[in-house]
């Protein structure tokens, strides 16, 4: 069984603020004992190559992967070859499913945030291989629990992710997947169902100081804001004022 990560963040990431390298990451995975990581930036794929070898010394598999946002949700593509960064709907996703083998998963699915996919989810049921059980819960408040419910209803794995934005993220929830350490492996095997959940909820300390840490974070990143607003919004914010439209004067700014 291998301990595996699918779904983190790094110094890389075009939207998050984050204050760790893709190396520093790796390393800090292998240091916890997992055996592949998927370094999932917001609609960036990153180049794993120039980081295999990094990897590979330390025991870690890398698999390819990006958290791409469709309509102004967010979904985890992993492992495909080539065009994930050109997804912008659900029905260029069902294209590139066609197209190419990799794995789709729901993010945070039912989490109360714009970006979860929620109701999308029964839509688009068809398009998902699995869903993630995601690390930021306690034992009384836990949006994974709909998740889990939804999952076994159609038939769909389940799987541990950090979702990580902090190096202390990593290693509280994560996948044991049953396969080959090499990245068509994982993924197949967790398309076929060999995978479990492995979980420990968030004391109400860690889950605040994690909150304030990142929300904190966020408030100070014109990134975050671009990468995080619906597409709409992010439109209404780039275009410029027609000849009627009065102008915010300096000692206003």
């Amino acid at each position: 069984m291998l301990k595996v990560e699918l779904h983190s963040h790094s110094a890389d990431d075009p939207v998050d603020s984050i204050d760790y390298s893709t190396r520093d990451l790796i390393a800090r995975a292998a240091g916890l004992g997992y055996n592949a990581l998927a370094v999932t930036l917001h609609d960036r794929q990153l180049d794993v190559t120039p980081h295999v070898s990094f990897a590979a010394e330390r025991g870690v598999t890398l698999i390819p992967g990006i958290e791409r946002t469709i309509h102004g949700k967010h979904v985890l593509l992993l492992n495909f070859r080539r065009g994930a960064e050109d997804v912008h709907s659900f029905e260029d996703l069902a294209r590139l499913k066609q197209r190419e083998p990799g794995l789709v998963i729901a993010p945070h699915a039912f989490f109360p945030a714009p970006t979860c996919l929620r109701g999308l989810m029964d839509v688009h049921a068809d398009l998902f291989d699995a869903v993630e059980c995601n690390a930021m819960f306690t034992r009384s408040v836990n949006f994974n629990r709909r998740a889990g419910a939804w999952a076994r209803a159609h038939g769909k794995p389940m799987v541990g992710n950090g979702d990580v934005h902090r190096l202390r993220q990593l290693g509280t929830t994560y996948s044991m997947v049953d396969a080959e350490p090499h990245a068509d492996a994982i993924c197949a095997a967790i398309l076929a169902g060999r995978v479990e959940v492995a979980a420990r909820p968030l004391s109400w300390m860690e889950a605040g100081g994690l909150l304030a840490d990142l929300i904190g974070s966020s408030l100070f990143s014109a990134r975050w804001y671009k990468g995080h607003l619906p597409e709409h919004a992010q439109h209404a914010s780039h275009a410029q004022p027609g000849p009627e439209t009065p102008r915010p004067s300096t000692s206003a700014r």
